[in-house]
């Protein structure tokens, strides 16, 4: 799989999962919910993904 498949997964599950948190625990989860949308629209306009920095020196996976 490819370095955008990774982000694009691991960005989905995220606000999936923290969308469950707000409903189930607390409307705070949504705050992370935000952060995580502004992120992927900022790396769309500047190349800079932090996701992408952690996947390439935990795992060393390729772009």
């Amino acid at each position: 799989m490819k370095m955008e498949n990774y982000i694009r997964a691991i960005a989905g599950s995220v606000i999936l999962i923290t969308l469950f948190l707000g409903w189930l625990v607390s409307p705070y989860w949504y705050l992370f919910t935000g952060f995580v949308g502004i992120n992927l629209i900022q790396s769309a306009f500047t190349g800079f993904c932090p996701m992408e920095i952690i996947l390439e020196k935990i795992f060393r996976v390729p772009r």
